[in-house]
């Protein structure tokens, strides 16, 4: 019976490369059913693909990939148990992935369009000092 279960568990892979594509379609602003469309399929079957409880086959994630304008190699990016370092090159450390964790998050996801809409240099400097004091952060 624990043979069942595991089954109807995803792949962790499965799962991370659906929260990738989940991430950059939420960076472009694009709905599920705008992805959909472009690859003939529905939204529902997306959001199988984000959830992981459908497995992306090559062909389909290429598709995905040039729809969203990156790279295959993106979707996985920070995979879970790749931690080596030997093929690292110049990646970023892996502790650095809480800037990741927050642009995935709703909040970030939503501070960040707000954020690019502003036009004003002087302004966009201006809510950075805001939010560092706001968080009486004291380092940098």
């Amino acid at each position: 019976m624990a043979d069942k279960e595991n089954k109807k568990k995803p792949n962790p892979t499965d799962t991370h490369v659906g929260s990738r594509i989940r991430l950059r379609r939420n960076m472009l602003g694009m709905s599920q059913e705008k992805l959909g469309e472009n690859l003939g399929i529905t939204f529902q079957q997306i959001q199988k693909y984000e959830k992981g409880t459908n497995r992306v086959g090559a062909s389909r994630l290429q598709a995905i990939a040039t729809i969203l304008s990156v790279p295959v190699a993106f979707f996985f990016e920070d995979l879970p148990g790749e931690e080596g370092t030997a093929n690292r090159g110049f990646a970023e450390d892996p502790s650095t992935t809480f800037a990741i964790d927050f642009c995935t998050s709703a909040e970030g996801l939503q501070l960040n369009r707000a954020f690019v809409r502003i036009q004003d240099q002087k302004v966009r400097r201006r809510i950075i000092e805001l939010v560092k004091s706001l968080a009486s952060d004291d380092g940098d």
